[in-house]
């Protein structure tokens, strides 16, 4: 008898980047802390609900004050990206849960030569839930555990979270 796989869920999400546009995106700037910070998300509706999200970035400052590569990112209750990035609230929390169980609690990046990328599925968010808000990148990696944002520092990227 031969075994055959089952559909995975993974072939199901990479279809989305070859089939659809995307639900929502966020061009993402930097402040004088990140003056070269450019780049862009975007967010995927996943049938089964949930979101693929997909980040690229250039710029990102070579040593955070921590000597680490990893950025923290996370999505923001208010899409007010005015420098220095001050004015888009907490993390987006709708069920007022503990971090890193916030819906805008989000993987951190790992920069490479001032670059990153990552994809990865939430089934925290919709688009709904996000146009409108923020995408913030800070400048050094979320601990996941320090109340009531990770203790990840500085906001040194931003993009306001749009339907195209």
């Amino acid at each position: 008898m031969k075994i055959y796989p089952e559909p995975t869920f993974q072939k199901n999400i990479l279809a989305l980047f070859n089939l659809q546009n995307p639900a929502a995106c966020a061009q993402i700037i930097g402040n004088k802390l990140a003056p070269k910070l450019h780049g862009m998300a975007y967010f995927y509706s996943v049938p089964q609900g949930g979101l693929l999200i997909e980040v690229e970035v250039f710029g990102l400052p070579k040593l955070n004050s921590i000597n680490s590569s990893f950025y923290g990112m996370h999505i923001h209750e208010n899409g007010n990206c005015r420098p220095p990035f001050d004015k888009t609230g907490d993390h987006y929390n709708p069920k007022k849960r503990p971090h890193p169980e916030h819906a805008g609690d989000l993987p951190p990046l790992l920069g490479n030569s001032g670059y990153a990328y990552a994809a990865f599925y939430t089934d925290r968010l919709d688009a709904d839930d996000i146009i409108g808000r923020s995408l913030i990148i800070h400048s050094n990696p979320d601990d996941f555990t320090t109340q009531p944002s990770g203790n990840s520092g500085n906001k040194i990227g931003c993009g306001i979270i749009f339907q195209p």
